[in-house]
């Protein structure tokens, strides 16, 4: 296994550790009617699809699919998603400057189901090589509507918005286990997408457009760690949601660190450690003792985590400073993820959550 430093890596999702943004909700809020909710349902729908039913060839994130035919019935273009993302970029506080640290301290990777033109844009913007990104590619120029199906598609939409949102307990393993009016709106729903839109000509796009969630993360680190000469121990990665699930497994199966920040409930299930902060300084610390120390060095920084405990450590001098200027009243939390307190983990951090990036992303799978 990997034990020189100089291997070691750092992998982190895109929006959660580093922007506070949900690209393709704001972009789905924009330009669709009722977008918000109409993009909550099919997300809802798609941690139904991935976690519950576990549908075959079906992974975490593929939301960003199945919405594209309904922003291309409502007039969104290649440049229209270049510049929505281009003018609507909101940075977790500190973020430029944790890219900045880990980029310069070891090989540093972006895995992201978000969308490419608001990856580019994020990266020109904090200064992070593209190269280093992985991402969704689309190119919804490239997806003619077919006769009839723009307005069938906004009559879809408008549906969408107005069904009640599905629910069911983490026992259920298959669709009999929801409520009838569950299991109906489920049902009506893969009617619309696999039977309905899958056949329109815009259908091409399920297809086509494959989103980086799910196993797509986790390849994507295998891939970063083929580039570095690495192996899954020298990974640290960050993430939050549902679509990083497979990539905490593959690196913490390989004996490398999973960090939950501000994750929901998914996240905190799947990590080593769960993060609860309004600044990337904490991401930027774990990073600077997994440098040094492996697994083994992060772990045991976490379960001492205190202002005390860094302070008496070797830090980058850059990282002291900015430690100093957090009050204490915002210190992040940082504890080693156990089963007897997960519960409450989970309801401390999905409640972070919504108070940095807004109710309506924060609870989003």
């Amino acid at each position: 296994m990997g034990t020189d430093v100089k291997t070691r890596q750092f992998n982190t999702d895109c929006e959660g550790p580093i922007s506070k943004n949900d690209n393709a909700m704001e972009l789905t809020a924009s330009f669709i009617p009722d977008g918000g909710r109409f993009f909550s349902m099919v997300s809802k729908y798609d941690d139904f699809l991935a976690d519950v039913e576990k549908r075959r060839g079906y992974k975490a994130g593929d939301t960003l699919k199945l919405i594209l035919p309904f922003l291309k019935a409502y007039g969104m273009t290649n440049a229209e998603m270049v510049d929505y993302s281009r003018g609507n970029i909101l940075l977790v506080q500190g973020a430029m400057d944790t890219l900045r640290f880990v980029n310069e301290l070891m090989p540093s990777f972006i895995v992201s189901t978000s969308y490419e033109p608001y990856l580019d844009a994020l990266c020109s913007l904090v200064g992070f090589p593209m190269d280093h990104v992985y991402c969704t590619k689309v190119n919804i120029d490239a997806y003619p509507l077919g006769k009839g199906e723009e307005e069938r598609l906004r009559a879809m939409a408008s549906e969408i918005a107005q069904m009640k949102m599905i629910r069911w307990g983490h026992e259920a393993t298959d669709i009999d286990d929801l409520s009838p009016e569950d299991q109906g709106t489920v049902r009506r729903l893969h009617h619309i997408f696999w039977e309905e839109i899958a056949k329109m000509e815009v259908g091409r796009v399920f297809e086509e457009v494959n989103p980086v969630g799910g196993v797509e993360k986790a390849n994507a680190i295998l891939d970063s760690l083929r580039r570095t000469g690495s192996e899954p121990a020298d990974v640290i990665y960050v993430g939050d949601s549902i679509t990083d699930v497979q990539a905490f497994k593959l690196v913490r199966d390989g004996g490398g660190v999973a960090v939950s920040f501000n994750g929901n409930g998914y996240a905190i299930r799947s990590a080593d450690i769960c993060c609860i902060s309004k600044d990337t300084l904490v991401l930027s610390l774990l990073a600077s003792s997994f440098h040094r120390g492996g697994r083994d060095g992060v772990l045991e920084l976490a379960d001492r985590w205190s202002r005390p405990c860094i302070e008496e450590r070797e830090v980058e001098e850059e990282l002291g400073i900015r430690l100093q200027s957090i009050p204490d009243e915002d210190f992040p939390k940082v504890k080693l993820i156990a089963e007897s307190d997960l519960q409450g983990l989970i309801e401390e951090s999905e409640g972070f959550r919504k108070q940095v990036r807004g109710v309506e992303i924060g609870s989003l799978g």
